[in-house]
């Protein structure tokens, strides 16, 4: 096992962790800072990820320390590939589980063959609307401070590139999934956008991140691993 001493943080790491359910991106970050800053003795050290994952979702978080966050755009900007589900029949305002189902819609008329063949719309580039419940920056606010307001903003969609989507089993109401896709794409807009093209509502029930760039999930850390590595002060 790896053992990172001071210096190496400083000099710059490249760390992928598996990130935990209901984490924030942001609290995982705070937490390596943290431990290497009590385990190294080093008052200041930079910390930074390379591509934020929802609190719902879990799987890679790209986190760089020292001079490598200075290659924090370049790994922003990688391609990233996810799995999941889609929920269908139901919508939330966020798109995913964060909120409640706010509306129901029929099922009945979906098929497999329907299904898959709705796919192709979403292939390729394709024009996405960013969920309101994001984190995205609107007039110096955050789209979810909007939201959680009830106040009613106007956004913008974005292109983004989906490279492959693939349905890996389907048991209505649920749609298992494989999405490989540029940065910036939103899976829950896409699962929003889905159940819109098959005349039924949908949300995202379930995210993990299992590759970026040329980082795979395997590969991944949890924090008890990272901990380990870390040096061991003297009693």
């Amino acid at each position: 096992m790896t053992q990172f001493t001071a210096e190496d943080f400083k000099n710059g790491q490249i760390l992928v962790f598996d990130k935990p359910l209901e984490w924030t991106s942001f609290q995982l970050v705070n937490k390596v800072r943290w431990l290497i800053r009590k385990n190294c003795g080093i008052k200041k050290i930079k910390v930074g990820h390379a591509g934020t994952l929802d609190p719902l979702a879990t799987g890679i978080l790209v986190i760089c320390t020292g001079k490598f966050t200075k290659k924090i755009p370049e790994l922003q900007g990688q391609e990233k590939e996810y799995t999941g589900t889609f929920t269908f029949g139901e919508t939330t305002p966020s798109y995913d589980l964060e909120t409640e189902v706010d509306k129901t819609f029929p099922t009945e008329h979906l098929t497999e063959e329907k299904i898959k063949k709705a796919t192709a719309q979403f292939t390729g580039e394709i024009e996405q609307y960013p969920p309101v419940f994001s984190a995205l920056k609107k007039d110096g606010k955050r789209l979810y401070e909007y939201a959680r307001k009830g106040k009613e903003v106007k956004i913008d969609p974005r292109k983004v590139t989906i490279s492959s989507f693939e349905l890996t089993q389907i048991q209505l109401p649920k749609v298992d999934f494989k999405v490989t896709c540029s940065k910036g794409t939103y899976i829950r807009s896409l699962a929003h956008d889905f159940g819109k093209a098959l005349e039924s509502g949908a949300h995202l029930s379930a995210l993990r991140r299992t590759k970026s760039g040329n980082f795979h999930i395997e590969n991944a850390l949890d924090l008890e691993t990272f901990i380990e590595m870390l040096p061991k002060k003297e009693s």
